[in-house]
């Protein structure tokens, strides 16, 4: 799933864009984009990274926690399904970050865009070889996506207003 807009009353917005979802039986990737150029610096404790040290960003995994909670509350069946964090850069930065961030058998992974689909992967066979109990059916694939399905806002006004409250902050285009 691409660009899942749903309620969030714990957000600023009221609303989590979340920009890709993908559901495997070993759990499910949620994808946050940026389009940052230029060195990204930061911890996964830090509430804010820096671009080049030019310009602060909000720490895109605090923000994909986030979006993680929110998905999760439409799922009350899948709350001990696993749930892996992904952030991904263009190729056009360079990461000062701490390098277990990269490491796949993290559930928290910072990746380039170009290799996005590798790590997935390598992070669902890395989780079948764990021989991890919650492996997700067929059904429960679907049920999660129409959960998901069902939850998403299409309104244009209401992804207006989402957009405005947002602002520049948190878009990660720079």
């Amino acid at each position: 799933m691409s660009d899942l807009l749903v309620a969030n009353p714990k957000s600023r917005t009221g609303y989590s864009q979340i920009d890709h979802v993908v559901i495997t039986p070993q759990g499910l990737f949620v994808i946050e984009t940026k389009n940052y150029t230029g060195e990204i610096k930061g911890t996964r404790k830090d509430k804010s990274w820096s671009v080049s040290n030019r310009c602060k960003m909000y720490n895109p995994f605090m923000q994909n926690y986030g979006h993680i909670q929110a998905i999760r509350s439409y799922l009350p069946d899948y709350q001990s399904s696993r749930y892996i964090s992904l952030v991904s850069f263009t190729m056009r930065c360079r990461f000062s970050v701490d390098p277990d961030l990269r490491k796949v058998q993290s559930d928290e992974l910072i990746v380039y865009d170009v290799e996005l689909s590798e790590y997935i992967q390598r992070k669902m066979n890395r989780i079948q070889a764990e021989k991890v109990d919650v492996i997700l059916m067929e059904s429960d694939i679907q049920k999660i996506y129409q959960a998901l399905s069902a939850a998403h806002l299409t309104d244009p006004k209401i992804r207006a207003v989402h957009v405005e409250k947002a602002g520049s902050v948190g878009k990660g285009n720079r």
